[in-house]
């Protein structure tokens, strides 16, 4: 595999070796050992989400109980999105983004304490994503995809969001409930 570092420290593009022939592909998509090796985590949950043309999912995140994830998109093609939101953090309120998609077989691993969001690039998207730790309705938070404070640059603007996503909380908004940086 080919590991590339972002410009957010900890948030790595991971790219498998996938082999080609007549047949098709083969690639492995997780090997335990190794991804623990590289990121130090242990993932206990996995999660797949089926979502349409242009639906915008994010930016979520769980406080406590945060959440690493490996992102890596089954069919179809995002452009997915960390932010580090620990208070504290000399990258604070900074974001990367990279386009995942069922022909680059790129991956994406995102630290706790980052949010993540995505939106859908063509006709829809089939995302899995491995977590850290479970999820915890109690701890979820979800911010504004497009606070101007953030300044993400979406490759879309007419996107499909859920009620949650719609009236989710500004950066500055849910500032308390975010996690606190480390710099241990």
């Amino acid at each position: 595999m080919n590991v590339e570092e972002t410009d957010l420290p900890g948030v790595l593009e991971i790219a498998p070796r996938v082999f080609d022939d007549g047949r098709g592909q083969f690639f492995e998509a997780f090997r335990a050992d190794a991804y623990a090796r590289l990121t130090g985590t242990t993932f206990v949950q996995d999660n797949v989400a089926v979502s349409g043309p242009r639906v915008l999912r994010g930016l979520h995140l769980q406080e406590p109980h945060g959440q690493a994830k490996l992102v890596s998109v089954l069919v179809g093609e995002v452009y997915d999105v960390a932010v580090d939101v620990r208070v504290g953090s000399p990258a604070f309120g900074r974001w990367t983004a990279r386009r995942l998609s069922e022909h680059n077989r790129r991956q994406l691993f995102i630290p706790a304490g980052f949010a993540h969001g995505y939106v859908v690039l063509g006709d829809g998207a089939v995302l899995s994503y491995k977590c850290s730790d479970y999820y915890h309705a109690a701890g979820e938070i979800s911010l504004r995809w497009d606070d101007p404070e953030l300044g993400i640059e979406w490759p879309l603007r007419d996107v499909v969001l859920s009620g949650k996503d719609a009236s989710a909380l500004t950066l500055r908004e849910a500032r308390d409930r975010l996690p606190r940086y480390d710099a241990r």
